[in-house]
């Protein structure tokens, strides 16, 4: 049927593909792996690397570097790199990939040496009787068969958004690869003649989120959904929990991360011989096996793969040479391919709000119309195809303002947006959940118009309610068909209520408190 097995690298990825890197000695070797002077070694991390946690400790034990890891985003953490920001207050980076990040020609000479540490191919959780019923369980479908399940209403699956998480890219990538046929890297012809296919594709999309984590919980609080995209070490982690999914390797390929610790450059000899010892440790045979037992990743190191946890081999597809093409993907999904969002901003404009918090308010939403240009901002600006809901409140719910975003020249549509924001005008007492409950009302109108769209609310309150109904009276609003909610933290907001709005309605909560509202904002519309 098509050339990419012979073309692709068919990879054994429970040893991972590392033989550009040196020999790594065993476990007891009292070489390079051994201890050292002590030191720190500052890391800019992806969000998911948290589960390695527990293991910083054993790490500076047997090193002596004490493993410094701050999270970010994946777009925003690229950007940090290539503008050189990121050197100033980290020494290394450990992304689930680079491939993203090379592609900017501003990253070239930013970083220095990557070792690969583990791996993960992105692949598909399914419902057990569901994939028995799909005949899933005893054969690899291709990834056309599941785009033909999933726009036939057959398979429906959660993925998270390709602009804000590496699992969601990979399987867009892995995905338009696959049903382009493309042999190689996609081309930027292929990615326009695959739309209608993957459009067909995300028609089985029923619940979209900014990370990994959160979308397999989510997950499992949906019995409406039947599957899920996402790496293997967190479904088969799913699965040591008790989630009755069976995992579904696509026989034409994936894709998958393999988190390189990548020095960056410029950086002293000393934090250079800190990082050998760290990335030297993490490579010995025990340490590998630790990982694989504690995270589900595939170990790099062939000794340490366990013979029975992990299917192989796999094929692996190829990632897009051209930064131009990985852009157009995602670019594609947010506007033309995917359901389109439908997002309600619940805004408190109480007194309180007066001065600087208006202003970040006003700062945030505007860069959502196009106003923030970084990388970031560029990718999580209100879509193509999207709705958008304004439902200002103080002492009471004021007029819903809706705008709706069209599929082509969107530029008027969001300077109305924005010339509404600034028009916003702060005054009176704090009607939380009297605004929540409207809105709430709205969405349900247009939802039983249009059920096609991906439906969530953002609550911004900067304070304890004052007036109108409460939680509980809200509880009551919310009922057997919550909406998503995701309350964020900002001023004297009450958290415990914050937690148990977005608890009872399925969202999450952020928080605005002490860092950037409008980098709170950019995240948020990773789950829209």
């Amino acid at each position: 049927m098509r050339k990419l097995v012979a073309l692709a690298a068919v990879v054994v990825l429970a040893v991972g593909a590392c033989t550009s890197e040196p020999e790594v000695p065993k476990q007891g070797d009292p070489g390079r792996a051994a201890a050292g002077p002590a030191g720190t070694l500052r890391v800019l991390a992806g969000s998911e690397l948290q589960d390695l946690e527990p293991m910083l400790g054993e790490i500076q034990r047997a090193t002596g570097v004490s493993l410094e890891l701050t999270y970010t985003g994946t777009l925003d953490g690229v950007e940090r790199v290539y503008t050189g920001a990121a050197a100033k207050e980290a020494d290394a980076i450990w992304f689930s990939s680079n491939r993203y990040l090379e592609l900017h020609g501003d990253a070239v000479g930013r970083t220095s040496t990557q070792t690969k540490v583990m791996a993960s191919p992105v692949v598909l959780g399914v419902r057990t009787a569901q994939a028995a019923e799909l005949g899933w369980d005893t054969r690899r479908p291709t990834w056309k068969e599941i785009a033909e399940a999933g726009a036939a209403g057959r398979f429906t699956y959660g993925m998270t958004n390709p602009a804000a998480s590496n699992s969601g890219f990979s399987a867009l990538v892995a995905a338009a690869s696959a049903l382009a046929d493309a042999g190689s890297a996609i081309t930027g012809d292929q990615v326009r003649e695959v739309g209608p296919r993957l459009a067909a594709f995300f028609k089985g999309q029923a619940l979209t989120a900014g990370s990994s984590g959160w979308l397999a919980d989510a997950f499992t609080r949906r019995t409406d959904v039947s599957g899920l995209i996402n790496y293997e070490s967190v479904l088969l982690s799913m699965k040591a929990k008790g989630a009755d999914i069976t995992l579904v390797h696509p026989s034409d390929g994936v894709v998958t991360a393999d988190y390189p610790l990548t020095l960056l450059a410029g950086v002293s000899t000393e934090v250079r011989d800190r990082y050998q010892r760290v990335v030297d440790y993490l490579r010995t045979d025990d340490v590998q096996r630790g990982i694989v037992e504690r995270t589900n990743r595939r170990p790099v190191v062939a000794a340490a793969a366990p013979a029975d946890r992990f299917v192989g081999p796999l094929v692996e597809l190829p990632f897009p040479v051209r930064l131009d093409i990985a852009d157009a993907l995602i670019a594609a999904y947010l506007n033309n391919l995917r359901r389109a969002p439908r997002t309600l901003y619940v805004l408190d404009l109480s007194g309180s709000m007066a001065g600087e918090r208006i202003a970040k308010l006003k700062a945030a939403m505007t860069a959502l119309t196009g106003a923030d240009t970084s990388l970031s901002g560029r990718f999580s600006r209100f879509a193509n195809r999207e709705q958008v809901l304004l439902v200002p409140f103080s002492t009471r719910p004021m007029a819903v303002q809706r705008y709706d975003v069209p599929a082509e020249g969107p530029e008027a549509e969001l300077a109305r947006i924005r010339a509404a924001v600034e028009a916003l005008k702060v005054g009176g007492d704090t009607a939380i959940y009297e605004g929540l409950a409207t809105a709430y009302a709205e969405a349900r109108k247009l939802i039983a118009a249009d059920p096609s769209r991906f439906t969530t609310i953002v609550l911004l309150t900067d304070g304890v309610r004052t007036t109108g109904r409460d939680l509980e009276a809200f509880r009551s609003v919310v009922g057997g068909s919550p909406i998503p909610v995701f309350p964020v933290l900002f001023g004297e907001s009450v958290v415990a209520e914050m937690d148990e709005v977005a608890r009872m309605t399925g969202g999450r909560v952020f928080d605005g408190r002490s860092g950037s509202l409008q980098d709170v904002f950019k995240e948020i519309r990773g789950y829209q």
